[in-house]
């Protein structure tokens, strides 16, 4: 067996006498999700054996992860409130089909701990984080706080929520120094935030946060920070046990976005030494260890001037998990539902050594310059292949694009020895891929590939917005 497959499955973890206690391999995982995530979290359940229950909703009836699962069950018409956010619908179908857990992916409910609660109280295991630690990271003021108790450096800012009294406001903007920048504290997605540039303007931009995090998150509770000018974003891999095991897996460059939304992402990033980075994996690993986290989990930060600032932690998978897994060989869906089984993780961190590079386009179905959703039935659909090419996709010839939901429909990636040749294979898949019948933002991938800037590598969050204004002034 090669050093890399040595890694991947059950290889993490330890190998115990026969004669102890170990926990049970589900034999049934509810997949509460939809798209090229629940056709991914089936692979890896029929990898290890595991029988899947796919809910759907009505406009995803023909699914091709809904004709593969060995149980579908239908939750509801096509709005997420009504079927993926439909918590009594999911249990439900948990319990009529004798599931024993439930993975909810990405987004919809994944990070609601309410939901994790719901689960586990109604005897199913919930494969992520418990609900205290999603609470806890899904509130940006607590988990800043838990961070800087756990010795992760963050962004200076409010020590904690920003009181109602407006001279304590505004004694805090002058000691932060401007610009700032006001979140919301239960918000996420680039939503509930707010640069303030002046002192003038910064009591009515903390009225004005306050009120859309009111109607959008339901707290209206706001913080401020610092507002750094011309950061990457970089995030850093990780896997824990309920055993207090920990490790990271190497850090993605997610710096290209399009309104906090990411477009394009990489491992590892570009020009960051990596002395920064081991040091900032084993903060992120520890501070694992110390908050009790279980499961897989992101710690995403703003980079600047050779410093990493935590901004917040994704406590369930990422769209962009498989940069991670091409570059260390490591299967981090199957490690999600063996913690979640109780195993643990015996992986020493000495023994993660990610080697060449690995790139991930996001395909959506929208308009390349407009960035309008293109929803329609694909009529042609033929995706790359060759050496170090995977195509994550649920999509098919034939297959109706709903209106309802995320615009991306499939993830192209890629690994090379260095980072040159992944740009190489990354252009070559691009040019072989086709898909008619719908508008898709493969031709902004495609140029962006051929970008100057981008290929010298270390583009901020910014270069995006800029790029594409600076091409349609």
């Amino acid at each position: 067996m090669s050093a890399r497959a040595a890694l991947t499955g059950a290889a993490l973890f330890k190998q115990r006498p026969q004669a102890e206690a170990r926990p049970v391999m589900f034999k049934k995982i509810l997949i509460a999700n939809r798209g090229e995530i629940a056709l991914r979290i089936q692979r890896a359940c029929r990898e290890l054996g595991i029988k899947t229950v796919m809910v759907y909703s009505e406009a995803d009836r023909d699914a091709k992860y809904v004709k593969l699962a060995d149980e579908a069950v239908c939750i509801g018409p096509p709005p997420s409130a009504a079927s993926y956010l439909n918590m009594p619908a999911i249990i439900s179908a948990a319990e009529v089909t004798d599931a024993e857990a439930i993975h909810p992916g990405y987004g919809f409910l994944s990070e609601n701990a309410d939901f994790a609660e719901r689960v586990e109280n109604s005897g199913f295991t919930f494969i992520g984080p418990r609900p205290e630690s999603i609470r806890m990271m899904g509130d940006k003021v607590s988990a800043k706080r838990a961070m800087i108790k756990a010795g992760v450096p963050c962004v200076p800012g409010s020590d904690g929520e920003l009181p109602d009294d407006p001279r304590e406001i505004t004694r805090i903007g002058q000691a932060i120094g401007y610009p700032v920048i006001v979140k919301a504290a239960g918000g996420g997605g680039g939503r509930g935030m707010r640069v303030v540039h002046t002192e003038a303007a910064l009591l009515n931009a903390v009225a004005t946060t306050k009120a859309e995090a009111q109607a959008a998150f339901g707290n209206p509770a706001v913080y401020m920070e610092k507002f750094l000018t011309d950061p990457r974003h970089i995030e850093i891999q990780v896997l824990a046990d309920e055993h207090g095991n920990a490790v990271w897996l190497g850090e993605r460059d997610c710096s290209m976005q399009r309104r906090h939304q990411k477009i394009l992402e990489e491992a590892p990033a570009p020009g960051i030494a990596r002395r920064l980075i081991e040091r900032i994996g084993a903060r992120c690993a520890d501070a694992c260890r110390k908050i009790g986290y279980r499961g897989a989990g992101t710690f995403e930060f703003l980079y600047e001037n050779g410093e990493f600032y935590f901004i917040e932690m994704n406590t369930r998978v990422q769209v962009e998990h498989p940069v991670t897994e091409l570059t260390t060989g490591i299967d981090i869906v199957v490690q999600q539902i063996l913690i979640a089984a109780g195993e643990q993780l015996t992986l020493k961190q000495r023994a993660i050594a990610p080697t060449g590079h690995a790139i991930e386009c996001r395909v959506n179905a929208e308009d390349p310059v407009k960035f309008t959703p293109s929803p329609g039935r694909i009529t042609t659909w033929h995706v790359p292949g060759g050496p170090g090419v995977r195509v994550d996709s649920h999509v098919y010839a034939g297959y109706f694009v709903p209106p309802n939901y995320d615009s991306m429909i499939a993830k192209i990636i890629v690994h090379g020895a260095t980072r040159e040749q992944a740009l190489a294979r990354m252009r070559t898949a691009l040019s072989e891929m086709v898909v008619d019948g719908i508008s898709t933002n493969i031709a902004l991938h495609r140029e962006l590939l051929l970008d100057a800037r981008f290929i010298e590598g270390g583009t901020n969050i910014h270069y995006l917005e800029e790029y594409m204004a600076a091409r349609q002034g």
